[in-house]
């Protein structure tokens, strides 16, 4: 059982990362559940962000054209499409639990936030989280969980990450 958190600044690449580690588990045979999220862009600038399933539904996670609340930033969040579709994903049976990303987006649901506790306190498996390099109350709880590994993406470390988690996660040694 392991618990790991990609931690890093908005654009580092946290989230090609993880979609790359998803690709290289599932090519050594290993069972990966849970869900990503990913820019929405229109015109080249940035309007929302969609949340996927990875098994493949998928829906508008924040935008700026919905009103929220709640709102972060510009955006507002729909939390019930989020519920709708992180929920199911994160009961899903797998080797490898992914979670693209535990944000102030995701995080404006408490049963979000009560599912993803539930779950690095006593779920099967292993579990692989981004984060924020920002201060967040339950990320830092999370962060500071003795079970818990810290693994920093950068520019220089992100295209080797993918490749070297896996190895280490489906040997079961992150």
């Amino acid at each position: 059982m392991s618990r790991v958190l990609l931690e890093g600044r908005p654009g580092v690449g946290k989230t090609t990362v993880v979609r790359r580690l998803v690709a290289e588990l599932r090519s050594r045979g290993v069972e990966v559940a849970g869900f990503t999220t990913r820019e929405l862009r229109e015109r080249g600038r940035r309007v929302g962000f969609e949340i996927e399933d990875l098994a493949g539904e998928a829906g508008v996670l924040a935008h700026v054209d919905l009103p929220g609340p709640p709102r972060v930033g510009r955006y507002g969040v729909d939390v019930a499409t989020l519920e709708r579709i992180a929920l199911p994903a994160l009961r899903r049976p797998a080797d490898v639990l992914v979670i693209d990303e535990l944000g102030k987006m995701e995080l404006a649901s408490p049963r979000l936030w009560a599912a993803v506790s539930d779950l690095f306190d006593s779920g099967p498996g292993t579990i692989v989280a981004t984060v924020h390099a920002h201060a967040h109350p339950f990320v830092d709880l999370l962060l500071r969980r003795p079970d818990v590994e810290v693994v920093r993406v950068t520019e220089r470390s992100r295209d080797q990450l993918p490749t070297v988690l896996a190895a280490g996660l489906a040997t079961g040694r992150p």
